[in-house]
């Protein structure tokens, strides 16, 4: 019986093959579609999945928001203080460790390598944090301050080999060269985690922190990773329900009026680590971070994509099989049942999908090395063993088969052979069924606008936030990074000198921020007469910072070195109380940025010039606050993502936390003043590479992940329209065979080709029309949400969703033409011999 359901399937995909390679080439590229986006979606869900057990480990988090702008500021670090009391309050830890991020130079063959990003611990990481090791014991690895664990990757690149246990490795620290034993050698650490390093070095926080003993008790001190290992049975639920009073307990309430308030500061909350990448918090992580929003949209695409398939086949299904009304009524008069019937075509629509999945299996991997290279992660798609993809594969086969043959095969076999045979029809379509076509179409080209209407969002909001005032002249700016190691710091006046003598520079100045730089320091500033603090960025620049920036003065001065109380150095480690205290008692001067203004009250900029406040600016319980008078007001600057909000800032002059070097170039010849800068650098400091970047490439890689999201969407956007257009090219192939004979009379009584091409086009421009009143109210619902996002953004206006209605009805209308132009243009005595 089955091989007659074979035969019998086999001629009626002969006998309509543009139908049957339409539903095969759409179903396929429905479900490769769908199988890359399910295979990112579980790559995004399977972070640190692979940590040998992963569920008792957790990292700390804080929890809270700007008290004066809402702005969320939820961190992933947190105060190695609170690791250290939580690990000494609650018995349900069992090992504690802290993380802090640490640049690693290496020396090979006498000369600098710089290694991505380490991890200084101060413990045994790896009872926390088992990662598998090649070489070495985990319980002894970092037993001893010193100690080093190197990635495998980079063991071969630096020795050639992974088996260097034993091993010296020379490191520069403090701007000397010391000597370090290797004592293992780890996996390197999958893609898919929150955790990045190639190697992890064991501290004495005590003794590396000697000038800055604050950094291990003050509350104030956020910089690095506390994690935790919880007794197996014990649950973070039970830890958080403790953490009110233990935050009580422990925090110290402020000791003078200029001391934030750290108890109010926001909610300390174990994290497993396997939900750290997806997690509420995304700010101050190794990595970045995704969301389960971003996730779940991606998932919903591939639905759709995949949706849109299994409709054209059953529209396309649905419309052929009226033409089978006479073979399933001579079946049924030949004793055959309604199961029986149900089972060939349910059989047939199996065929199909089969046959489509193996054609997108091939696809997938043709095309999954391309979108693993383009997203940066390590996507696979086994398919044997526990996350083997053949059973997800199989089941995805069986129920888009069961989907989207169900209908079909219901509907052909409810046919009725009196009707049928009666009439003496070959065709036959009960009432109805048209207009669940029509509802079909509509569907689908509403999933497409929608699409394509997102894509053209996502694509200007991006565009919007690269090109937008960001309150400097960004163009021309070359920014130098690690000008504070310590063997950069002595040297930095001789190398600002040498980088100014460069033919093309036109200015050079030192910064503590800069685009797109890692660190953030608040500080509480108070207003005469107001007990209340407001927190404020507070960051050291050189007198040549606005000038080289391009930042324009909108109200009073920039700084002038030549005036003594501009000078506001404010050291936390190797601090001379005597330079600290003259400070707090005479005062100094600084600059404030327009929105730093208003947070002080001022409304206008000339209101705040000659304001005195005063600035919390050091972290020990019993420093005083330092008077502070405004003397400058400058506009407002972007240097972060539009993602987050405008930095209030306090500009001061001061040298203690400079990080980087920003140089004012000539635009004309950006690679060989770069160069020439270089070799300044390499000269100078041979033992510390250069690291300088555009700032335009800064910019650019800061809305990376949102060209990514606009390039997936636009792909997307182009399969769906793909998809309903194979949909919409058999229909209309099906529906003018149908009306072949109507043609030919119309042509009889006058009808010209034109008239012909415009009639059949409407039928199918009705669907699309009345898709767009479906898609739109959803795309912008959606897209207002995405916009929200960001602190700047584009107008939702109708622009992209007029463009994407009227590319997809051009799109149907182009579908559609061929069929229409060559039925209309056929001899009408051909089309009146029809059947």
């Amino acid at each position: 019986m089955w091989r007659h359901y074979l035969t019998i399937a086999f001629r009626a995909f002969t006998k309509s093959r543009t139908s049957a390679a339409i539903n095969i080439v759409g179903l396929a590229v429905g479900l490769a579609a769908s199988l890359l986006l399910l295979v990112y979606v579980r790559y995004e869900t399977s972070y640190d999945a692979w940590i040998p057990g992963a569920q008792d480990a957790y990292q700390l988090q804080i929890l809270g928001n700007d008290p004066a702008t809402g702005e969320d500021r939820s961190l992933q670090q947190t105060q190695y203080v609170a690791g250290t009391d939580l690990a000494k309050d609650f018995p349900q830890v069992q090992a504690k460790v802290y993380a802090l991020k640490t640049g690693v130079i290496a020396i090979k063959d006498g000369g600098p390598l710089t290694l991505p990003a380490g991890l200084l611990v101060d413990g045994p990481f790896f009872n926390v944090l088992p990662l598998p090791l090649l070489r070495g014991d985990p319980k002894t690895a970092l037993a001893s301050p010193g100690n080093i664990v190197i990635a495998q990757k980079e063991a071969e690149k630096l020795f050639g080999t992974a088996d260097v246990v034993g091993k010296t490795l020379t490191l520069v620290e403090d701007g000397k060269r010391v000597d370090h034993r290797i004592s293992g050698v780890m996996k390197d650490i999958p893609r898919n985690s929150h955790l990045r390093a190639s190697l992890i070095q064991r501290f004495d926080p005590v003794v590396d922190f000697a000038t800055f003993p604050a950094f291990t008790t003050s509350w104030g001190q956020i910089s690095g990773w506390n994690y935790v290992r919880l007794k197996p049975g014990s649950r973070a639920e039970d830890i958080h329900a403790a953490m009110p009073a233990w935050e009580k307990r422990n925090i110290p309430p402020p000791a003078h009026e200029g001391e934030p308030d750290m108890g109010k500061m926001g909610d300390w909350r174990l994290a497993n680590v396997r939900d750290v990448h997806l997690g509420r918090v995304g700010q101050g992580g190794m990595t970045p971070s995704n969301d389960r929003k971003t996730i779940a949209t991606f998932f919903v695409i591939a639905l759709l994509v995949l949706g849109m398939a299994v409709v054209n086949y059953t529209n396309l299904a649905t419309a052929r099989a009226s033409q089978r009304a006479r073979e399933v009524a001579l079946r049924k008069v030949l004793g055959a049942g309604r199961r029986q019937l149900i089972a060939q075509f349910m059989g047939e629509s199996l065929l199909i999908t089969t046959a489509a999945m193996v054609i997108a299996l091939a696809l997938v991997e043709l095309l999954l090395p391309a979108l693993s290279n383009y997203l940066d992660a390590d996507l696979k798609m086994p398919y044997l063993g526990t996350s083997g993809m053949l059973l997800p594969v199989m089941g995805l086969t069986l129920l888009v088969a069961a989907v989207g043959g169900l209908y079909p095969a219901l509907y052909l076999s409810r046919y009725q052979p009196a009707f049928v045979l009666k009439a003496n029809k070959s065709t036959a379509e009960p009432q109805g069924v048209g207009r669940f076509r029509t509802v079909l179409v509509v569907a689908q080209f509403a999933v497409s606008i929608g699409l394509i209407a997102c894509t053209a969002i996502i694509y200007a909001q991006t565009i919007y936030a690269r090109t937008a005032d960001p309150g400097f002249k960004r163009e021309g700016i070359l920014q130098i990074s690690g000008i504070n190691r310590d063997a950069v710091i002595p040297l930095q006046e001789t190398m600002m000198r040498q980088i100014a003598a460069i033919p093309g520079v036109s200015s050079v100045g030192r910064t503590g921020i800069g685009v797109d730089t890692p660190n953030n320091m608040g500080r509480n500033v108070f207003l005469p007469g107001q007990k209340a603090p407001v927190i404020l960025g507070n960051y050291p620049v050189d007198e040549n910072f606005f000038k080289t920036m391009g930042i324009p003065l909108l109200a009073g001065r920039g700084f002038d070195p030549a005036r003594p109380a501009d000078r506001f150095d404010a050291a936390w480690d190797n601090v001379d109380q005597a330079q600290r205290q003259a400070l707090i008692a005479r005062g100094a001067n600084i600059v404030v940025n327009e929105y730093a203004a208003r947070l002080l009250g001022f409304r206008q900029p000339a209101q705040a010039i000659g304001k005195q406040v005063r600035i919390a600016q050091f972290p020990e319980p019993d420093a005083g606050l330092v008077p502070a008078t405004i003397v400058g007001v400058v506009k407002d600057t972007r240097f972060r993502s539009m993602h987050r909000g405008i930095d209030s800032i306090v500009y001061r002059l001061g040298k203690d936390v400079i990080t980087h070097m920003v140089v004012r170039y000539d635009t004309s010849r950006p690679g060989e003043i770069r160069d020439r800068i270089g070799q300044v650098w390499k000269r100078l400091v041979p033992d510390v590479p250069f690291k300088a970047d555009f700032s335009e490439d800064i910019v650019r890689e800061l809305y990376e992940a949102e060209q990514a999201r606009a390039e997936i969407f636009a792909g997307f956007a182009l399969l769906a329209i793909v998809i309903a257009a194979l949909g919409l090219y058999g229909l209309a192939a099906f529906t003018a065979e149908r009306r072949t004979k109507e043609i030919g009379i119309r042509k009889v009584f006058g009808a010209r080709v034109r008239d012909i091409v415009q009639l059949l086009a409407w039928q199918f421009s009705k669907p699309v029309i009345l898709a767009n009143l479906i898609a739109w109210p959803v795309a912008w619902w959606v897209m207002r949400g995405w916009l929200n996002g960001f602190d700047e953004r584009i107008t939702l206006g109708p622009g992209p969703f007029v463009l994407a209605g009227l590319l997809a009805l051009a799109i149907a209308v182009g579908t559609i033409s061929s069929h229409a132009f060559r039925v209309a243009r056929a001899n009408p005595i051909h089309a009146l011999r029809y059947e």
